[in-house]
């Protein structure tokens, strides 16, 4: 706790107390006590309520913590007083000693202070002050007997040494004043009280810190029994056990009931076609609408919309005649270069060339249906403004199906790479590099493409490298693109994957994602004690060209003592007789593939080995998923 003193321009001053347990501060006039501090709190709302208000003791209300020496009670407030000797300071309530060339200071007389934690220190010298500059004391001296006594301010205690002060945990010890529902909080030579946090719904406080409360685990859910609760930051959510098909949701008691797609969709069926629902899906029906003549249905299928019959070809204009749309309907029109035959009511070429003899062109001119078009002899060519003639660059006219160079009189076609120029000099055809080719230009499929060739990877199962020519093997399950559900794991093959479910036998638990173990069997039940100890779940992955016999697999115990024994055998999956067993020495037995499988093929095989160690036989199972890729693309 401590106070601040602020001056106004009347000359008011106003001072702030900083505590958990005082109101906002309000001034208060110094006439009556100069040289004083002043503080107006309100322990409650009754301050501040009309009527004949009672005046609050704050001297016993907080002992000791407004003041450094003495306080006293006025109306509506308090006054901090120093012993003799002291000097009250300008925070309003810690003391001084006065100092004998201080002019301006103000002494404070109160009564004398007994202190009820001090020690002496020091001896005494006749005729000098023992508490001159404080003497050995780190806060208070008083002199006693001659001799300087230490003591502390309230909020802090004397230590061993007499001289020295700490500062006094008042919450620690209790000493505070902080009410129920606030938080003390220790300051130096004082203490806080906070307002302790009040958590929303969903979380619950701990440690002073409010955090999400687990419904899930704390069962305070109220999902059905159909659901599966997960928890969420400040709730949770239920989510159904089991998934409904397409068209069904499942309802508050984990029942699947149909879904109308037509309300539930925005836009279940584009316009000018209405929803109609039905179980577990919707159908859309075509909207009838009558249209006008020149008028049909739009392809929203809403409304009716013209009919450009210039468009589509149905008016009924004649040769020269230009179709004009119409709303409904259509008008036809004389082109340029026609006039209209009112004898044949017709549209008529006008010969231009005879009406304008010699005047058009400049060598040449050539009539045509409704305008003319100007020539010029060999080794000319038409201006630009269409009537002069000049000289001929024959590339300019593109006589060759790619590139060209102009020489005299003449020019020469050339083709670019990837092209071939044919016998009539003109044209370039593309060459066809897959066809061609001496070796190999790509690893699974040539595409030609004009002037190059592009490589090409089968549709599934492979990503073109990046040098554009071979085909890599696209691993599914890193890229995520299988479709193995959550109880299964993603095995990636040559080409491929494969969606695999671990999973063991009656009376067995599962203690890995590979791996089962015989839980414990009943005494009578030989049954149970023949079974395998462990079975665990192997993968091997393998091509059609494959050099058989081979080892593909080995098993044994581990670890291996002197004196073990195996007996290795497949006892499952091996109807067509593709794999075999052999033991390589005394404790550990392989597997192999005997011969050739010419075609993709998956197998599932149990490999049973039976240990012999100290007269005791133990069982052990290795549930191997060989698959047998093809060796090309």
């Amino acid at each position: 706790m401590f106070c601040d003193l602020k001056h106004s321009k009347g000359g008011a001053r106003s001072l702030v107390l900083r505590d958990s347990l005082l109101t906002p501060l309000l001034p208060v006039s110094d006439g009556k006590f100069p040289n004083e501090a002043f503080s107006i709190g309100a322990a409650d709302e009754r301050a501040n309520a009309v009527g004949d208000p009672e005046d609050v003791d704050e001297c016993r209300l907080l002992a000791g913590q407004l003041c450094q020496h003495t306080c006293t009670n006025v109306w509506g407030s308090y006054r901090c007083g120093c012993d003799r000797g002291y000097v009250l300071q300008r925070d309003g309530h810690s003391c001084a000693p006065v100092s004998p060339d201080e002019d301006n200071g103000v002494p404070e007389y109160g009564p004398a202070a007994v202190p009820t934690q001090g020690a002496l220190a020091g001896g005494t010298t006749p005729g000098l002050d023992p508490c001159a500059e404080n003497g050995p004391c780190g806060q208070r001296c008083a002199v006693a007997a001659g001799r300087a006594r230490c003591s502390c301010f309230p909020g802090f205690s004397l230590k061993t040494d007499g001289h020295t002060c700490e500062d006094m945990d008042e919450c620690a010890t209790g000493a505070h004043g902080c009410r129920p529902g606030e938080h003390c909080v220790n300051t130096v030579g004082s203490f806080a009280c906070e307002q302790r946090v009040a958590c929303p719904a969903g979380y619950r406080r701990r440690n002073g810190v409010c955090e999400d409360a687990d419904e899930c685990a704390l069962r305070t859910h109220n999902c059905g029994t159909g659901f599966a609760c997960q928890n969420t930051a400040g709730s949770f959510l239920c989510k159904p056990r089991h998934k409904c098909i397409s068209g069904f949701t499942q309802d508050s008691h984990g029942n699947c009931v149909d879904v109308d797609e037509c309300s539930s969709l925005s836009e279940p069926c584009s316009s000018g076609f209405n929803c109609v629902n039905t179980v577990g899906s919707y159908t859309c029906q075509q909207k009838v609408i009558m249209c006008s003549h020149g008028h049909h249905v739009g392809p929203d299928g809403a409304r009716c919309v013209d009919i450009d019959e210039c468009q589509v070809g149905t008016h009924r204009c004649g040769g020269g005649q230009i179709c004009h749309n119409l709303p409904g309907s259509y008008r036809c029109d004389c082109q340029t270069g026609y006039q209209y035959d009112a004898l044949r009511k017709a549209c008529t070429d006008v010969n231009e060339c005879w009406r304008h003899t010699g005047r058009l062109c400049a060598q040449t001119c050539e009539n045509t249906p409704g305008s003319y078009r100007c020539s010029c002899a060999a080794g000319f060519s038409l201006a630009a403004d269409g009537k002069n003639c000049e000289d001929v660059n024959e590339c300019d006219h593109s006589p060759c199906s790619q590139e060209c160079a102009n020489i005299q009189s003449s020019y020469q076609c050339y083709c670019r790479q990837g092209y071939f120029l044919k016998e009539d000099g003109h044209t370039c055809e593309d060459i066809d590099e897959c066809s061609q080719s001496i070796g190999n230009l790509c690893t699974f499929k040539c595409v030609n493409v004009a002037g190059s060739y592009q490589c090409a990877c089968p549709p599934r199962g492979y990503v073109m490298s990046a040098n554009g020519r071979t085909c890599k093997d696209l691993d599914e399950c890193s890229a995520g693109t299988h479709n193995c559900s959550l109880g299964q794991n993603c095995y990636n093959l040559q080409g491929g994957f494969r969606c695999l479910s671990l999973d063991c036998p009656p009376n067995y638990k599962k203690v890995s994602d590979t791996r089962c173990e015989r839980t414990s069997c009943p005494s009578s039940s030989l049954d149970c004690q023949k079974a395998p100890v462990r079975i665990t779940h192997y993968q091997l992955s393998f091509q059609t060209n494959i050099i058989t016999p081979a080892q593909i697999f080995r098993i044994g115990p581990s670890p291996a003592y002197a004196g073990d024994h195996v007996v290795i055998s497949v006892v499952k999956g091996n109807k067509e007789g593709y794999f075999g067993t052999r033991k390589l020495n005394g404790f550990t037995g392989a597997v192999y593939l005997q011969r050739q499988v010419r075609q993709p093929k998956d197998f599932l095989i149990d490999v049973e080995m039976k240990l012999l160690r100290q007269g005791t036989v133990t069982s052990f199972l290795a549930r191997i998923y060989v698959f047998i890729t093809s060796s090309t693309m």
